[in-house]
């Protein structure tokens, strides 16, 4: 699958998809930082690459709505600290073996992940 981190998550998050078989890129390493929530969504729909992030503007299902992009994942922890992050990619990626994201809004927090589709 494709995705592209945000700014808002740890480096450490695309050399994680990237070792588990995924193409990721970073909005940073694309000198995106700062870019609008709509231009990002417009380049990740572009690119078709699913949106990791930790901004809950993106769970906004009636400004992004499911189905109109290649899927956003949001994490959504108490603490976002770099170890909390890095601590929640290992589950997502688990649940990528068995749950489709394409289309799709997932709110990962730490307990459970809220899927919402079209």
């Amino acid at each position: 699958m494709k995705f592209k981190s945000d700014e808002n998550l740890p480096a450490e998050v695309v050399a994680l998809l990237r070792s588990a078989g995924h193409d990721a890129h970073s909005v940073l390493d694309e000198d995106l930082g700062g870019a609008s929530d709509s231009s990002l969504a417009g380049v990740c729909r572009k690119e078709g690459r699913i949106l990791l992030t930790l901004d809950l503007d993106f769970a906004d299902i009636h400004a992004f709505p499911p189905g109109s992009h290649p899927g956003i994942v949001v994490i959504r922890l108490r603490r976002q600290d770099k170890r909390m992050v890095l601590g929640i990619i290992p589950r997502i990626l688990e649940l990528l073996k068995t749950e489709a994201v394409d289309g799709r809004l997932w709110i990962v927090d730490e307990v459970k992940t809220r899927i919402f589709e079209s």
